[in-house]
């Protein structure tokens, strides 16, 4: 039996199959999958079960083939609180902002039987978020006359092992793999353990660098999303863009004006890095050198752009320097500096990921596109937990009332139409109480909390 014993997969989405496929190639381990019953999931498990729950996962470069394979499940449940029997270890593949709801709809019996939990793409504060919930509901199940289990091991990554899609371009029992991450982070509440060592060891096998870190709460810093998201989506630009008032196609990467990116942008997202790393600094965490984690591990750039003595002393230049440096990174991404150029000389437009506006969903609510809505729970989450803590963070607080303002007039303009919880404006205080039991005392308390220094 794997170190991870029984493992069950919440969520359908591309990613959810290809993790399912890696902890059965990789690490033998007995497997099953849960996912909420919606218009949206309805074809895959239609197409799961023609198949006989068989899930084949493909890639598209060779040197990425250890994630390609087949699993067939254990068991495959229409619907989060029809899970039966006992598992070892949840993996949570869904977003950050459904960790909650999916717990919570667990049945309390499969809950209770849990020795771990894993998170594949967290939050700053996911992990602290999970243990605190399933120390409540274990609470409330003892009070009913139930028994209560030890403590999970929560064990996050810093983000998802890389880009998968469906293979048929819909859900289907059949994905591709189409990039890996250069690296990925994780990190146990309970140190270095043999669950922790095994999943490490799949992801290796599969060709993703792994690091382990001190705790979940540090590889949730390591998330790029956190740190770039921000500023490229919550601005008068891109704004426009998402609800419906750009003229034409604007793209998320790009230098305006076919995107957000100018001198300004560049100050904001340098200011938000500040004041993330005042936050890091509160908790006890390393700060994040946020050109060379951008450089070495996830886009690399070529040395003549941007040489290895800059990556390295980033921290210490002072802050124009520093901004300058982060724009010409940005500049030597517009295209994939290492792809091969065409017959006319032309390198692959790297930089070209439009951004999506609103939309009507399976359901048939509006609905805010994948980005900015992960990006608005996050930065929600990381706003509530610097003002426990103390820390002045007015860039992130300026991000957040620009795309209130927004999100406003979308219901004004929307109303009598129906709306997704995002579009509602949910702002995600019950799960930030639980985030902020989770810090250590001292610094949920705000004692000698340090402020961001000005850029």
């Amino acid at each position: 039996m794997s170190a991870l014993g029984r493992v069950l997969v919440l969520g359908t989405g591309p990613a959810a199959v290809q993790l399912a496929v890696l902890f059965r190639q990789r690490l033998q381990a007995p497997v099953g999958m849960a996912g909420r019953r919606s218009l949206r999931s309805e074809p895959f498990f239609a197409a799961a079960q023609r198949q006989d729950r068989r899930l084949r996962a493909e890639v598209q470069n060779r040197l990425h083939e250890r994630l390609a394979g087949e699993c067939a499940l254990e068991s495959l449940h229409a619907g989060i609180g029809s899970v039966e029997g006992s598992w070892d270890t949840a993996v949570l593949a869904v977003t950050a902002d459904a960790y909650a709801s999916v717990l919570e709809q667990l049945p309390a019996e499969v809950r209770s039987g849990l020795r771990r939990v894993v998170l594949v793409s967290p939050t700053f504060g996911s992990a602290g978020l999970v243990r605190q919930l399933l120390k409540r509901l274990r609470a409330a199940q003892t009070r009913d006359g139930g028994s209560a289990a030890a403590d999970p091991e929560i064990i996050s990554f810093s983000t998802y092992l890389g880009d998968t899609r469906w293979s048929a371009g819909g859900p289907s029992a059949a994905v591709l793999t189409t990039g890996v991450k250069r690296k990925v982070y994780a990190g146990s509440t309970q140190g270095r353990t043999e669950a922790l060592d095994a999943l490490c060891a799949a992801w290796a096998e599969a060709g993703v660098r792994i690091e382990t870190l001190s705790s979940p709460l540090e590889a949730e810093t390591r998330n790029i999303s956190l740190y770039v998201h921000p500023p490229l989506f919550f601005n008068a630009f891109s704004l426009d863009a998402v609800f419906g008032r750009a003229q034409s196609p604007v793209y998320v990467y790009k230098l305006f004006p076919e995107g957000p990116i100018t001198p300004a942008l560049i100050r904001d997202l340098h200011a938000a890095w500040l004041e993330i790393g005042a936050i890091c600094e509160a908790l006890s965490v390393p700060r994040v050198n946020l050109l060379k984690f951008m450089t070495d591990d996830c886009y690399p750039v070529r040395p003549e752009s941007l040489s290895r003595l800059e990556l390295d002393r980033f921290p210490e230049l002072d802050a124009v320097h520093q901004q300058y440096l982060l724009y010409v990174r940005y500049a030597s991404l517009l295209i994939d500096p290492y792809s091969s150029p065409d017959d006319q000389g032309r390198y692959f437009d790297f930089s070209a990921v439009p951004i999506r506006r609103l939309f009507v969903d399976a359901d048939g609510r509006w609905e805010l596109p994948r980005m900015p809505k992960e990006d608005v729970y996050r930065t929600r989450i990381l706003q509530g937990i610097a003002r426990r803590l103390g820390v002045r963070t007015p860039t992130v607080d300026r991000f957040l009332s620009l795309f209130d303002e927004r999100l406003a007039e979308a219901r004004q303009e929307l109303e009598g139409q129906p709306l997704s919880e995002a579009l509602l404006g949910c702002d995600g205080r019950d799960q930030l109480e639980l985030i902020v039991q989770d810090l250590p005392a001292a610094a949920a308390s705000g004692t000698g909390a340090p402020s961001a220094p000005q850029a």
